[in-house]
């Protein structure tokens, strides 16, 4: 999941220094130079796993020290990056969010054209890094996002989920579903986290929205205008989930929606993605092995399929030193194409690879595999909102305008007035 996300379900974690002094061995070659890169990154429920990786990498290159800072709970990434950068202790590697961050941070974003792992990358995982004839980033995984559903309620309740392709289909079986509520020991049929509206101004959005661009970030990004014209569907799904969901919408946040609701089997659904898999892993493993499914929302035109994405990338820093420069691109090349790193990136990470040469591994959890069997069968589409990642259109344009709507404060008509006039507004300010 992007930046914004991360900062939120930081599994209660501070921004974190973890300083990996591992000093070189004795077994280095005469020729080899202790070299320490430093990574800066926002996926601070892997921060942990990182540095086994980087522990894990120094063993077989001893000559390499490593540091990794992670940024999370409550802290946002882009202010301590740019902060790190102006006080002249810029990372080595960093992370990019979309098309943004890729203008905002270009003045320290080496060409990484030539390394292995961006030929391996899959198609269609590098088109926001691309800029000048240059790529400058790597994607970190895939992440796909739909809704996420309780297998047992639907068992008990006679209703194939894979069946929901569209929104009839889906309206009916929520109704059902809903009949049977005190049977099935729910409190509603979903989750809907009205304090969260990031799950609404970027994941729902992006089905409806994305469709206007060929579901690329980078047309948004240089689009003077918003057309919107599906928003009537969306309005259409807003509605279905806060009528059957579980209360107070209002006062819900993610929290609520994945631990305390649908992990403990409360709700039949909620919309979410493949990110939430450790944190019900943590709340019960055998509820998310045994339980949980994913399926794609309805949407016209595109039925049974998947919003796959890149969530993040990493860059590297044209202003290191040219040793740290080589030393992080053979680091992040290990981690996506060499056998050890593929199985780090599978099992520790517990990553959906965005790369070729990983076969038909089997994935740490289902969430993470029905991303990888929707994205391997071509069933997807991508994702648009990194293209308003790192604008403030959506935290102070779309987020209070969508947050207005579900309070019942404002119309759909004015919400989506409101939100596409403030994007042509920023635009014209570009």
């Amino acid at each position: 999941m992007h930046s914004k996300m991360w900062k939120r379900i930081g599994m209660a974690a501070m921004a974190t220094g973890l300083a990996l002094t591992l000093g070189a061995c004795g077994n280095s070659s005469a020729q080899d130079k202790d070299v320490k890169i430093s990574i800066l990154q926002g996926k601070v429920e892997a921060n942990k796993e990182f540095k086994q990786i980087a522990a894990q990498y120094h063993k077989a290159h001893p000559n390499v020290t490593i540091s990794v800072t992670s940024i999370g709970g409550g802290t946002e990434y882009n202010p301590v990056l740019k902060t790190r950068i102006s006080s002249g202790n810029a990372p080595t590697i960093f992370s990019l969010a979309g098309p943004a961050d890729v203008e905002t941070f270009k003045a320290h974003e080496l060409d990484l054209s030539d390394m292995k792992a961006v030929k391996q990358a899959l198609p269609g995982t590098l088109g926001t890094v691309k800029t000048g004839g240059k790529t400058v980033g790597l994607p970190f995984n895939l992440e796909g996002y739909g809704f996420v559903y309780n297998k047992e309620v639907f068992t008990k309740a006679g209703i194939d989920p894979k069946s929901l392709t569209t929104y009839d289909k889906l309206n009916a079986a929520v109704e059902k579903i809903n009949g049977m509520k005190d049977e099935l020991g729910l409190d509603g049929v979903f989750a809907l986290p009205g304090k969260e509206t990031w799950t609404l101004s970027d994941h729902l959005a992006n089905l409806y929205i994305g469709q206007d661009f060929d579901f690329s970030a980078k047309k948004l990004y240089n689009s003077k205008t918003m057309p919107f014209k599906a928003n009537a569907e969306m309005k259409q799904m807003i509605d279905l989930q806060k009528q059957y969901s579980a209360q107070p919408v209002l006062q819900m946040d993610y929290s609520t929606q994945v631990n305390q609701l649908f992990s403990q089997g409360k709700v039949a659904m909620i919309q979410q993605g493949s990110w939430i898999a450790p944190t019900v892993k943590q709340i019960d493993s055998d509820f998310l092995k045994n339980n949980v499914g994913m399926i794609p929302i309805p949407v016209k035109g595109y039925e049974g399929k998947m919003p796959v994405g890149v969530p993040n990338y990493w860059a590297v820093n044209n202003k290191a030193d040219k040793a740290e420069q080589k030393a992080a691109k053979d680091f992040l090349n290990w981690l996506y194409t060499s056998k050890a790193g593929k199985k780090a990136v599978v099992n520790k990470l517990q990553f959906v690879p965005a790369y070729k040469g990983y076969g038909d591994v089997k994935m740490a959890d289902p969430l993470s595999q029905a991303t990888y069997d929707y994205k391997k069968a071509g069933d997807t589409f991508g994702w648009v909102f990194n293209a308003y990642t790192g604008t403030s259109w959506d935290p102070d344009v779309f987020q209070p305008n969508l947050a207005k709507y579900l309070s019942g404060k404002q119309s759909w008509e004015q919400t989506v007035k409101k939100s596409t006039d403030g994007w042509k507004k920023q635009q014209a300010n570009n």
